[in-house]
């Protein structure tokens, strides 16, 4: 049985407290940046276009994600406290409200620069996931998003936070996952020849969110409520982009027969 008491910080600056959360956070971007820059060299696209991109996907995952957290998981507190809002130094960030933040990013990344939004969202899906990646081992790190308590020699004891029991190592399996996810997604970009636009964003979508629904029940809710049915937050958040994401693959068969 493994007992886990990393300390969250990486190292100080003075002042500057450097976290291993934000070294995994922009270490996936500055990847990301670079796959996304062999793509656009791939496809004949502008690579310069691409600091833009990456302006609007920080911008639009860090705000989508907060706002995801707060009024999702934590509305009567945060309506009650909305400055603490902005406090994201604190914690908080939610995945479901940062991929609706990134899918508005893209939206007007393509409107400003005259791109198809479906043909970059299946660009950045190859990165996406391997910063989800990134992101969950960040929060093992930190260790946040816990598992419930388990006798299963899977579990991890979070020394850290005071616990003597063991836990789901919850952000390692979602890890795990996405990393797999990257693998799958990346192999479909470059050999699966015949395939219409948001194929990869629908494939995405649905690998992505069924991993989420099927971790889910090992982890401790994050919503200060129930649901009060068997599926909790997290499950019930990941069926319309498991939804969507079929919508997307029907979609681009349909453009490709046609």
């Amino acid at each position: 049985m493994l007992v886990w008491n990393a300390d969250p910080i990486a190292f100080s600056i003075g002042p500057v407290v450097i976290r291993y959360y934000g070294l995994f956070f922009a270490s996936g971007f500055i990847i990301g940046y670079f796959i996304m820059q062999f793509l656009f060299k791939r496809a004949g696209y502008k690579t310069e276009d691409l600091d833009k991109l990456l302006t609007f996907l920080f911008i639009g995952t860090i705000i989508g994600a907060r706002l995801g957290h707060c009024l999702i998981y934590e509305p009567q507190f945060y309506l009650s406290h909305p400055l603490e809002i902005l406090k994201i130094w604190h914690g908080g960030l939610a995945s479901h409200g940062g991929t609706l933040g990134v899918l508005l990013a893209i939206y007007l990344f393509t409107k400003s620069c005259n791109y198809r939004f479906l043909t970059i969202a299946d660009m950045l899906c190859i990165p996406v996931a391997l910063v989800s990646t990134f992101i969950r081992l960040g929060n093992f790190m930190n260790s946040e998003i816990l598992g419930k308590y388990t006798d299963s020699p899977l579990g991890i004891v979070f020394a850290r936070i005071g616990d003597t029991m063991p836990r789901y190592p919850a952000q390692l399996f979602e890890a795990f996952a996405y990393f797999i996810i990257f693998i799958i997604l990346t192999l479909a970009y470059f050999y699966v020849k015949k395939r219409g636009p948001g194929f990869i964003l629908g494939f995405l979508f649905i690998l992505i969110f069924s991993a989420r629904f099927i971790i889910e029940p090992f982890k401790v809710e994050q919503a200060d409520y129930t649901t009060g049915i068997a599926l909790n937050v997290g499950q019930l958040l990941s069926i319309p982009f498991i939804i969507l994401g079929i919508i997307l693959i029907i979609y681009s068969r349909h453009k490709r027969l046609n």
